[in-house]
């Protein structure tokens, strides 16, 4: 009986030390499944959609958006114009600041993107990062939905 216990034993061991080796091997960035979560900061985030008064905006053009942690401001591409705003992102927030945009004009499509975009700033949003996705929502329930710059 004793015998067996042990060849039990043994036999689990030999069974689960492979498995156990093989626990947190995988590199983030491999060609495995697991992808770490991207920063919000640092990150040039392009704009794929706005939900603003509950009508869904596919975005047009160059939309993006980069946050600067040192410096603590936004700057990017509305589609149409460059903007820049003050930007603190902390706890699950971004308060963003009132916005400075240059003043092309583009084609209507695009201005449309921009302003749906532009209605975002001046306010508190929260974020969240689900691998390499950003969507940041306002208080109101307007939402932005931007996927990491490779």
């Amino acid at each position: 009986m004793y015998r067996y216990k042990q060849r039990l034993t043994l036999t689990a061991a030999v069974a689960l030390v492979p498995l156990a080796a093989a626990c947190g091997t995988e590199e983030a960035g491999s060609s495995g499944s697991v992808s770490p979560e991207k920063p919000v900061t640092g990150v040039r985030w392009t704009i794929d959609s706005a939900t603003v008064d509950g009508k869904t905006h596919r975005t047009k053009g160059d939309a993006h958006l980069t946050f600067d942690q040192k410096t603590g401001k936004v700057g990017g591409r509305l589609g149409c114009n460059h903007v820049n705003a003050t930007a603190t992102v902390q706890d699950g927030h971004i308060t963003l600041g009132r916005p400075s945009t240059t003043r092309m004009m583009c084609d209507a499509s695009l201005m449309d993107t921009e302003r749906s975009l532009l209605s975002l700033f001046s306010t508190t949003l929260s974020y969240r990062v689900d691998h390499d996705t950003l969507a940041l929502t306002s208080e109101n329930g307007d939402t932005l939905r931007a996927v990491a710059d490779e």
